[in-house]
């Protein structure tokens, strides 16, 4: 049923060599020259380089559907991509142009934004030669109700003026990023899920102050992920995308294929993960024998592969599904996949950990900074309570469906 297309064969060959021959080598420079930079969010020689061979070798913007900024990949074609990608989370995404949140705002800009937006920061984007930032979550409500928002988008004649604060906002600190997509109230009476509206803000607007970047389990993060200010922010209506109100439906054509790019992402990190246990495994002694030999540890490496290969077909199928029948037909599945591909990867990952010893809570290996991403994940583009509640009222609704409604 998920038998690749030759097309996605052939990207998938490309890069596999690619990760071989440019990408794990780069990981020891890469990592030198930011500790050299003595800049947590310092923007590396290696990381352009390896952009510029991307490019080269045609492996670009490989995320994006559409033709005509992309190579067109379906959802189905990209996840194994996607998935080889998370074997090096913190380098090949960027390298190849398929990082998140430049993904997700790229496909805004393309099915929302005007003429304008696209020239000014759409092919940008998609050249690589800027990045973006989603600014959506709050420090003062609970976002995982993403009606809670309070960030004010006033319009005054032809401008509109935004006051409020925002956090988690990735990519505010990467050295390149030059805009933010924000989500905000421009109409409080308005139905629920028409009072919130998306506009693009170049992130250098008079009354856009980055506050400071927010550690992620004690990592600074290149990128960055920002507590970012608005005071009394104009900015031209034009800056308005879709329309006044819109806010929730471009939120839900961003977050579905997101889901998917980080799901498979997740099955990649978990994959590499699995190989680090097997080696460490076989490499060292105790007490007379491999450890590798233990029979707790085989339990470990083979509830592991049963695991990985169950979270990645449910998420082919969710790919397969957005693809043919579209993403609110497949709402339970993309909901699925956001808790069961970061907890596997999470439960995979701390074995490794463990069969690491003391080494795999170090920078020595990339299993520390594996968790804590994988942790993360597991709030990013909300929490789990979220997804199962998706999932637990449609299953109710499929018995009643009238169960849960009002009015």
């Amino acid at each position: 049923m998920f038998e690749l297309t030759d097309r996605a064969k052939e990207y998938q060959e490309k890069l596999l060599a690619f990760m071989d021959e440019r990408i794990y080598p780069a990981e020891p420079v890469y990592e030198a020259q930011m500790a050299e930079s003595g800049d947590p969010h310092f923007h590396p020689p290696i990381l352009e380089d390896l952009k510029a061979d991307a490019k080269k070798r045609g492996l670009w913007n490989l995320f994006h559907p559409h033709p005509e900024w992309g190579p067109g990949l379906t959802n189905l074609e990209y996840a194994p991509l996607a998935e080889i990608m998370g074997r090096s989370a913190h380098l090949a995404p960027e390298a190849t142009n398929c990082n998140a949140p430049d993904t997700g705002n790229m496909e805004v800009l393309t099915l929302f934004g005007t003429d304008e937006h696209k020239e000014k920061w759409l092919k940008p984007l998609l050249d690589g030669e800027i990045a973006s930032a989603f600014a959506m979550t709050e420090p003062a409500v609970a976002s995982s109700d993403a009606t809670n928002i309070q960030l004010r988008m006033e319009r005054d004649g032809d401008h509109y003026v935004l006051n409020g604060r925002k956090w988690w906002t990735s990519n505010a600190l990467h050295k390149n990023c030059k805009v933010l997509i924000v989500m905000g109230k421009t109409e409080p009476e308005a139905a629920t899920h028409r009072q919130q509206s998306m506009m693009v803000v170049p992130i250098d607007t008079p009354g856009v102050t980055v506050l400071r970047n927010l550690p992620v389990f004690g990592y600074q993060d290149r990128e960055g992920h920002a507590e970012v200010v608005f005071e009394d922010v104009r900015v031209p209506v034009t800056a308005l995308l879709a329309g006044e109100g819109d806010g929730f439906m471009i939120s839900q054509a961003r977050l579905g294929p997101g889901r998917i790019h980080h799901c498979m992402r997740a099955v990649g990190m978990a994959e590499r993960a699995l190989d680090l246990m097997i080696d460490r495994a076989q490499a060292r002694t105790t007490f007379g024998e491999p450890v590798a030999n233990r029979a707790n540890v085989q339990d470990w490496i083979a509830e592991a592969r049963i695991e990985i290969d169950m979270v990645r077909l449910l998420t082919l199928k969710a790919a397969y599904l957005m693809d043919t029948v579209g993403n609110r037909h497949a709402r339970t599945e993309i909901a699925a996949i956001k808790v069961a591909a970061p907890e596997v990867a999470l439960k995979v990952v701390d074995r490794a950990i463990q069969v690491h010893g003391g080494g795999g809570v170090s920078n020595d290996f990339p299993l520390a900074s594996m968790y804590a991403h994988l942790r993360t994940l597991r709030l990013a583009d909300g929490p789990d309570e979220v997804h199962k509640r998706t999932i637990a009222m449609r299953e109710l609704r499929r018995r009643e469906p009238q169960w849960g409604r009002t009015g």
